[in-house]
């Protein structure tokens, strides 16, 4: 039995074909290169995995050769890569979409050569929990019901067991979270299509958006979530997933189900 379908793959991918340059992602990726810079190694092949414009100059200097997938071109669910061929592979604010992310991640640690490391950002936690408040709220006032959305998102704990599971070597997950005040509701969700993040989950509504819902929404939102200015503020937890294909050469791992270290020790960083 497969995963379930909780995305729209072809939908996401097409959202994120049309994405535009976000801070969020800007963020997100020069964590990781912070994180990378940290680590006493040279890398030589490296893997940008559906990679945003904006990650390009941040990246370029952390690796002699990098290979980059447009975002939305290729399937984190069935990457084309053989078996050990890159020794760094990031991924910036993509793999939270991905309907099977367990055998997600097997496959991006058997694409990465022994001593390999692999480094994650992706939406999850409480990520959005205002918006989401707002439309059950709306929708529960106006047509007696919910529909979803908003995209669900792993805790930081699961997704620690998660690269566990894939057979990573190290495996540590931590959260960053930003809290974002925005002028308007409009001004959110142009950062939302700006990150190709607006709903594709396959349950989600055909219909047209009523008006009174959408009143309903922003009535609640400004009313609970707003500052003395009128600015709404909208969550974003960040996980930052690291990991390292197998190598003698490494410490012992911990023990299932922990997923517990020093994220300086995992990245065998020189600070």
């Amino acid at each position: 039995m497969g995963a379930p379908r909780i995305f729209d793959r072809t939908l996401y991918a097409l959202r994120r074909a049309r994405a535009s340059e976000s801070f969020l992602a800007v963020d997100a990726a020069r964590a990781i290169a912070e994180r990378i810079g940290g680590i006493n190694r040279r890398f030589i092949r490296a893997l940008n995995l559906n990679a945003r414009a904006e990650t390009h100059t941040i990246f370029a200097p952390l690796a002699k050769e990098w290979i980059e997938t447009p975002p939305g071109s290729v399937d984190e669910e069935a990457l084309p890569f053989a078996p050990e061929s890159f020794d760094l592979i990031v991924s910036v604010l993509s793999l939270h979409a991905v309907n099977d992310l367990p055998g997600a991640l097997v496959q991006i640690r058997r694409a990465l050569k022994p001593d390999g490391l692999f480094l994650a950002a992706l939406f999850g936690g409480e990520t959005l929990r205002e918006l989401r408040e707002a439309f059950a709220i709306g929708e529960s006032e106006t047509v007696g019901g919910v529909s979803p959305r908003v995209s669900p998102f792993a805790d930081v704990r699961d997704l620690g067991g998660l690269l566990q599971r894939a057979g990573f070597a190290l495996p540590v997950a931590d959260l960053e979270r930003t809290t974002v005040r925005y002028a308007s509701f409009d001004n959110l969700l142009a950062d939302l299509r700006a990150l190709g993040e607006t709903n594709v989950l396959t349950q989600r509504s055909n219909r047209i958006l009523r008006r009174d819902t959408l009143a309903a929404a922003l009535a609640h939102y400004r009313a609970n979530h707003a500052d003395a200015e009128g600015r709404i503020a909208a969550t974003f937890d960040v996980i930052y997933l690291a990991g390292w294909a197998p190598h003698e050469s490494q410490q012992k791992p911990l023990a299932p189900g922990s997923a517990k270290a020093r994220l300086a020790d995992a990245l065998k960083s020189t600070g």
